[in-house]
Formats: structure tokens, C-alpha cells, sequence
């Protein structure tokens, strides 16, 4: 490597070359796959994240190199930190709701009715169509995760049905809910870094044609999945609700916490505050309703009532509610959740975003996307540019906003230029940027999900049928040329919708 190997830029940086962008990829791929063979699934509690700052490091090295001040590359860290600092408080707020929720017997409560109600056979398939519905009305992949789904981890736990498979048909369905409703985040901010007046309106009626028959695909293999599945050492229905009623009363009143959340969420309060005013009112409300659960986790028989109960919402709070039942199946079962459950995950995202904006600031990110919008000469290579950029960024930068935001930059004008409307772009970046942002370990999203389901990535990725198809219809609909509309195309439509 040379020091000259680029002219100086405008402002005493130097322009990275392709080997400068490429040395911190080889470096961080080898790291991880390191990580991965010595440790196994145990990578993710410390080794990955010490990957990431590790290769983030080296980045800054070879910032150093093309001229880029320490002040400035610490700014860029920073900065990178900084931005998912919303995250990381929605990803405490969510450790305490699961903590309180516990206590509270509102995930019991849920599994109680469910495992009632839902068969093992279509329960894949059910999993999948409610966490849709829910999130198309909350607007958040990760809400509907973090509640609903933990809720079907622990009944597919119940019932002996896989996790796995389970956690699949969450993530498919709290997804798809996700991109099709106009309170998502990302089905908001997309259209707007496409330009070209899209409206979010327009975007959603797009999209459809990719999400509508990925979701159709995915609930027929749940179904397949559910008819087919071997129950594993599972307690018997009836069984299962006993020993549930036998340590949480079983009432609706237990439902308020999740009702509260989602007039929230419709409401559109923000996230963090949403999800930490359910928890905080689940916590108030569990000495009330789970006295025999609150009293038996503070464990003190010296403590008032009222002290019992403040202390028992702080635990749950912090560091997770503990089932001192003494049914060992359903202790481990309601466990879990607390801030401090969640803290690896949080040092997982910050790893993964200070090297995601180191490449950002150097302009490495810039130099690997360039050569990919210059191989897309046809259609249908320029749409299947798109998708590689949002799935590669996943991996590389860790955050489903960069994987969103650059390729919507770098490809706005080549779309603009050939012809093709605003959406077939948005559609592309959201097929891949959003959607596959939850199959990468070290992405926010996918250390968020395992983190709050329990389940890995590894084990979940290969039934998030959802997540997997998206992405290649997108690719084939536009080497051959279905619903891919071009200006001219949508100017017709829109003059006949205004007549």
C-alpha cells in the first residue's frame, strides 16, 4: 500500500482506494468467522463485539493514513454511537417490559389463552398472521418482537414445538407488518431519501407486490411446518394450563399492560416512552393482581407490602423478573428480561456502529458501492445492484439505517436517469436494507431480536422465509420486468387517478 495511492481532496483528505476500503472488510470477515469457529453461539456475549471495535480500529488506521485527523475520526465514532442512542434506550425500555410483563402475568396470560386456543399444527402459521396484523397497528418490527413474540417463543416452548421455527414466523410476520403500514419508521424515512415526490402512500402500494406474495409464501411453510412437526418433551395441554394457574392468577386484567402499549403505539407516542410506560404500569400493577409471584421473587419476609412491591418493579425492571415456583418448566419459561439482559446486545450495537461510521467518514462505504453502480448497465443488474448494496451494508456497517440511507443516495439519480419511477428504488432498499437487517448477528436489529426471543440468529434464519424471499423477488421482478413502473408509466396513472 502507498501513501500516494489517491490525489488530495479539497480539504487535505485523501480519496480512499479500492484496497484502502477493502483491507478493513478482510480484516473485519476474518475477525467474525474467528470469533464464530473458537466460540460457537457464545461469540455474541463478548468476542464479536471485540471484533468489531477491533476492526473499527484498523479502519481508523487506515483513515490515518489518507490524511483524516484523530479529532475527526473520533467525531465520526461518535457520531455513529450517538445515533443509535434511540435504540439502545427502546432496547432497555424493552428489558424492563419484559421483566414486569412477567411479573405481571401478562406473558403468562397470553400463553395461558394461546396454548388454549392455537393447535400445534397451524400454530407456525398463526404466529406469523397475528404478529403481521399487530405490527402493521404498533408500526414496529421491534415491538411486536420484543412483546407478542416472546410470548409465542415461550408457547412454541409449551407446546414442544421448535423455537427456532417459532422465532421465524414472528420475525416473518412482525416484518411484514412493519413495512405495510405508513407508522413504520423506515416505510416513512425511505421515500423521502428516494425523492421525486413519492409519497408513502405509493411506496406501501408498491411494495405489496414483493411483501404481499413473500408473506403468502411464508404462512403456506408454516403450515407445512406445523403439519409436519414432531412434538418435542411438552407438557399436555391441560397440563401446561394447570401449572400455569397454579403460580399466576389468570385473569384478562393481566392483558392491560399489552392493551395500554398498543393504544400508545396508535396514538404514536414516542417508542421508548411508550414501551417504558407499559412496563412501568405492568410493574404497578403486578402486587395487585401476582401477589404470590411478587412476594415469593422479592423473597423477604421482613419487607411491607408496599416495600415489597416497589422493590419487586425495580428488580423486574433492572435485572429481570426470577419464577420462584418451583415448576422447573415454567420457571425457566417467565425468567427472563430486565435492562441488564440486554446490555450485551447494547455493546454488540455500538461495536457494530463505531465501525460502520469510521467507513462511512472515510469514504470507504462510497468507494466499495461506486464500482457496483457502475457494473449495473440493464434494469434488472441496477435492481439487483440495489439489493447486494442493502444486504452487503447490513453485514458490513451493522445498522439497517446505513443499509437504508446510502444505496437511496448513491442510486436516486442512476434510477432518475433511466426512467424508473421512485418507488421500484424505495421498494429495493427496503427489500433488502429493512428486511434482512434481522438475519445479520451483529446488525442492531439482529442482536436485538435474538437478544429479546432468545434464539439465535443462526438457529432462526434459515425459516425467516419472509426475509429470505423479499429480496430475490425484488431481483427477478426486475430482470423481468414485472411491476416495475417507469415515469412515464406512473405519470398515466396519476392523471387518470386525478380524473
Amino acid at each position: 500500500m502507498t501513501v500516494d495511492a489517491a490525489p488530495p481532496t479539497d480539504t487535505g483528505t485523501r480519496e480512499p482506494s479500492m484496497l484502502d476500503a477493502v483491507l478493513p472488510i478482510v480484516v473485519l470477515i476474518t475477525l467474525l468467522v474467528s470469533t464464530i469457529i473458537l466460540f460457537g453461539v457464545a461469540a455474541t456475549d463478548g468476542p464479536l463485539q471485540v471484533a468489531l471495535l477491533v476492526s473499527a480500529a484498523f479502519a481508523s488506521l487506515i483513515a490515518f493514513k489518507n490524511r483524516h485527523t484523530v479529532a475527526a475520526i473520533a467525531d465520526a465514532a461518535v457520531g455513529g454511537v450517538t445515533s443509535a442512542v434511540g435504540a439502545i434506550f427502546i432496547l432497555l425500555a424493552v428489558g424492563g417490559l419484559i421483566g414486569t410483563w412477567n411479573m405481571a402475568g401478562t406473558i403468562p396470560t397470553i400463553v395461558y389463552y394461546g396454548i388454549g386456543l392455537l393447535s400445534p399444527a397451524w400454530f407456525y402459521l398463526a404466529s406469523a398472521a397475528i404478529c403481521a396484523l399487530v405490527g402493521m397497528i404498533t408500526g414496529s418490527s421491534w415491538t411486536t418482537a420484543g412483546t407478542l413474540g416472546v410470548a409465542f417463543v415461550g408457547m412454541a416452548q409449551v407446546l414442544g414445538l421448535s423455537t427456532a421455527i417459532a422465532a421465524g414466523s414472528v420475525i416473518c410476520g412482525a416484518y411484514f407488518g412493519d413495512k405495510m403500514t405508513p407508522l413504520s419508521e423506515t416505510t416513512i424515512l425511505v421515500p423521502k431519501l428516494v425523492g421525486g415526490g413519492l409519497t408513502v402512500g405509493q411506496h406501501v402500494k408498491n411494495m405489496f407486490w414483493t411483501a404481499g406474495p413473500a408473506l403468502g409464501i411464508s404462512l403456506v411453510a408454516f403450515l407445512i411446518l406445523g403439519l409436519v412437526a414432531e412434538h418435542g418433551d411438552s407438557l399436555s395441554t391441560e397440563e401446561a394450563r394447570r401449572a400455569l394457574a397454579g403460580e399466576f392468577h389468570m385473569t384478562v386484567v393481566n392483558l392491560l399492560p399489552l392493551i395500554l402499549l398498543i393504544v400508545f403505539s396508535i396514538r404514536k407516542a414516542p417508542p421508548f416512552l411508550a414501551i417504558l410506560g407499559s412496563a412501568l404500569f405492568a410493574g404497578v400493577l403486578a402486587p395487585f393482581t401476582q401477589w404470590k409471584a411478587v412476594s415469593g421473587f422479592v423473597d423477604d419476609p421482613s419487607l411491607s407490602p408496599f416495600v415489597t412491591g416497589v422493590r419487586a418493579v425495580f428488580d423486574a425492571l433492572a435485572s429481570g423478573f426470577v419464577s420462584k415456583s418451583g415448576n422447573e418448566r415454567i420457571d425457566e419459561l417467565f425468567s427472563r428480561g430486565g435492562m441488564a439482559s440486554l446490555l450485551t446486545t447494547i455493546w454488540l450495537v455500538l461495536g457494530a456502529l463505531a465501525f460502520a461510521a469510521v467507513m462511512e467518514h472515510a469514504g470507504f462505504l462510497r468507494r466499495l458501492l461506486a464500482p457496483i453502480v457502475g457494473w449495473a448497465t440493464t434494469r434488472g443488474r441496477l435492481i439487483l445492484a440495489v439489493n447486494a448494496s442493502g444486504m452487503g451494508l447490513n453485514v458490513i456497517a451493522g445498522d439497517q439505517y446505513v443499509a437504508d440511507v446510502l444505496p437511496a443516495r448513491m442510486f436516486r439519480e442512476e434510477f432518475a436517469g433511466r426512467g424508473m419511477a421512485p418507488q421500484t428504488l424505495s421498494r429495493a432498499v427496503e427489500d433488502s436494507g429493512t428486511v434482512t437487517s434481522v438475519l445479520v448477528p451483529w446488525n442492531t436489529c439482529g442482536a436485538y431480536i435474538s437478544g429479546v426471543l432468545g434464539v439465535s440468529t443462526a438457529a432462526y434464519l434459515p425459516f425467516c422465509f419472509f426475509n429470505l424471499l423479499s429480496p430475490v423477488l425484488d431481483i427477478v421482478y426486475g430482470f423481468v420486468g414485472f411491476k416495475v413502473p417507469m415515469l412515464e408509466t406512473e405519470a398515466v396513472t396519476d392523471q387518470k387517478e386525478t380524473a
